[in-house]
């Protein structure tokens, strides 16, 4: 997959929450997911993965985060995306930065997707830079199936959790009071997604934290430039790095969380 996406089997909505516009992609029926992009953007894997999510039987939300809408994942596009991202003051991208703002926003997406789609409740996919942002939004009683994807935030602590002390408490406390579980995938030798990080996420929320890992072996060895060539390491499990091939250890990943989603989102729909 060389070719950017047209998304033109999603519909562009523009969405406001608390004065705050941001373009939304939205297709399907059933229960809201919020696929969240990854570096550098909406990418045709990231849009392929949504596509997935939209056929097991869910209406998916893609916001527009960061970069081109679309894209093809180029080396220099890619670093000119992070760049920006890292000095936005919606992220935060480095360690003492606590919660990154912009998941507040995320919040109102997923409380105004749930009202409008309904059942139990709306899932969560973060991945990369946002892996750790499905967590954070949790803390919004609508998002009841949160899955964190390799995450990748803060960049320059390979130990450290996107979350300051009193969202950690919060989420942690969330989650044991109604019985959630969080699922995450990493593979073994992702050194923007350690086993430290996942370590301190098991510390953080206990048996809530579900967390997965792949084998470098499994990731696919011909990814996107960016990430073949700034990512440089294993990361993307079902996007960039998954092998779209039957009984793939990544395809078996990405039928676990379609199959989280489906148990959550829709045995009471």
């Amino acid at each position: 997959m060389s070719d950017d996406d047209p998304i033109t089997d999603f519909n562009r909505r523009s969405v406001d929450v608390e004065g705050v516009e941001k373009t939304v992609y939205v297709t399907g029926a059933g229960p809201a997911v919020v696929v969240l992009p990854e570096m550098p953007g909406i990418s045709p894997d990231v849009l392929r993965l949504a596509r997935w999510v939209r056929d097991a039987g869910f209406t998916v939300h893609v916001p527009s985060l960061f970069g081109t809408d679309g894209a093809f994942p180029t080396a220099e596009g890619g670093r000119e995306v992070v760049h920006r991202a890292c000095v936005s003051a919606e992220f935060r991208a480095f360690a003492g930065g606590g919660t990154s703002p912009v998941t507040v926003w995320l919040r109102g997406l997923a409380r105004r997707a749930h009202a409008e789609c309904g059942g139990p409740g709306v899932g969560a996919i973060g991945l990369c830079f946002t892996g750790n942002f499905a967590l954070t939004m949790a803390l919004e009683p609508a998002v009841i199936a949160p899955v964190v994807n390799h995450p990748s935030l803060p960049l320059d602590d390979p130990g450290g959790l996107e979350l300051d002390e009193a969202d950690a408490r919060a989420v942690s406390d969330r989650l044991g009071r109604d019985g959630l579980t969080v699922l995450a995938y990493r593979f073994e030798g992702d050194r923007w997604c350690t086993g430290q990080r996942f370590a301190a996420y098991r510390k953080l929320l206990g048996e809530a934290f579900d967390g997965r890992v792949l084998p470098d072996s499994a990731a696919n060895p011909e990814p996107p430039p960016f990430f073949a060539d700034v990512v440089g390491t294993p990361h993307s499990v079902v996007t960039a790095h998954l092998v779209d091939e039957a009984g793939h250890p990544t395809v078996r990943a990405r039928d676990e969380i379609l199959a989280f989603l489906t148990d959550r989102l829709q045995s009471n729909t």
